[in-house]
């Protein structure tokens, strides 16, 4: 009698191939930026275990949530932009050089706060010895390059011509989205008033407004509850990279009763809403405003753009449709 081999591990197995298959091509599609995500992997664990065992505080903060929110990010990175490149036809070297590029990057970037938390210190605007500085400066140079291998790559997106222009759009703003989350970053690096007045705390820099940095925050993000915090529209911007890429996404889901027009607009809304989003909530930031703590003026700019979006999302699907 034939005899069939038991079922309850294939729903397994066949998650395992899927898997597989997904990273056999983006190895093909950008070996670095594969490598680099995959390497994450190990840092993350080794972060979860170190706040577990490892107790110390740096900057207000566990020591190790910083290499853990820095894995996670990146590993998300690595693949979204892997995601990205299937989409550009053409400049094939340029790509590559652009994925190189951001894989060491963010290799180089993961390594420098890791090595200084098993220091025991920060690595963001710390110049308070030689070897700190170098560290920091180092970090700088390498967000230098991946901010100028993003723009390269967006640069090649916005000359792409897809078949399905509403999609081609949402790759546009995503990345275009990322590149303002990098730009915001740049105010951190200013000094502040305190800190200019006593340079030998060696110190240079802040993501805090208004406020020192490590202070009361969110849980696991740590955000400042009682000041302003650049690392919002930060983060937003940053990963806009993949909302708006769910957007674009679930946008197309419309397509058997929205004309192409119509998905068009609605994503350019979308772009440009969350755009306006980063906008608004780096000039709270700026005002030293808690994310908690809206003012009059804070909710009075978030409901102007979200009756702005949805004034333009409701013409948009109201509106004629025209042939596709």
């Amino acid at each position: 009698m034939q005899t069939t081999a038991p079922l309850s591990n294939a729903p397994v197995q066949s998650i395992s191939l899927n898997i597989s298959n997904l990273l056999r091509r983006a190895w093909r599609e950008n070996a670095a930026l594969t490598l680099t995500g995959l390497a994450m992997l190990p840092v993350i664990l080794i972060a979860v275990v170190g706040l577990m065992v490892d107790h110390q505080v740096i900057t207000g903060a566990p020591a190790w949530m910083k290499p853990l929110k820095f894995a996670i990010s990146t590993i998300i990175y690595c693949f979204t932009f892997v995601y990205l490149l299937t989409f550009v036809r053409g400049h094939r070297r340029l790509v590559k050089a652009a994925g190189m590029t951001m894989a060491i990057s963010l290799a180089v970037e993961i390594v420098l706060v890791t090595l200084q938390v098993v220091r025991g210190t920060s690595s963001h605007f710390n110049l308070s010895t030689p070897f700190d500085s170098i560290v920091f400066r180092m970090m700088g140079g390498t967000i230098g390059f991946l901010f100028i291998a993003a723009i390269v790559l967006a640069v090649v997106l916005l000359r792409q011509r897809l078949a399905d222009s509403a999609w081609n759009w949402a790759l546009r703003f995503s990345i275009i989205s990322a590149i303002v989350g990098m730009a915001v970053a740049c105010l951190m690096l200013i000094p502040t008033s305190a800190q200019l007045a006593s340079p030998s705390t060696g110190i240079m820099g802040a993501h805090s407004v208004g406020v020192v940095d490590g202070g009361p925050g969110l849980p696991i993000v740590g955000w400042s509850t009682i000041g302003g915090d650049l690392r919002i529209p930060h983060f937003v911007g940053l990963h806009g990279l993949q909302v708006l890429l769910v957007v674009g996404w679930l946008i197309n889901l419309t397509r058997f009763w929205l004309t192409l027009r119509q998905r068009v607009n609605l994503v350019v809304i979308a772009g440009l809403s969350y755009l306006g989003l980063i906008a608004l909530l780096t000039w709270q930031a700026l005002r030293g405003q808690s994310i908690i703590h809206p003012d009059t003026l804070t909710l009075l700019g978030f409901g102007l753009l979200v009756v702005t979006t949805l004034i333009a999302i409701v013409l948009t699907v109201a509106r004629k449709a025209y042939g596709k």
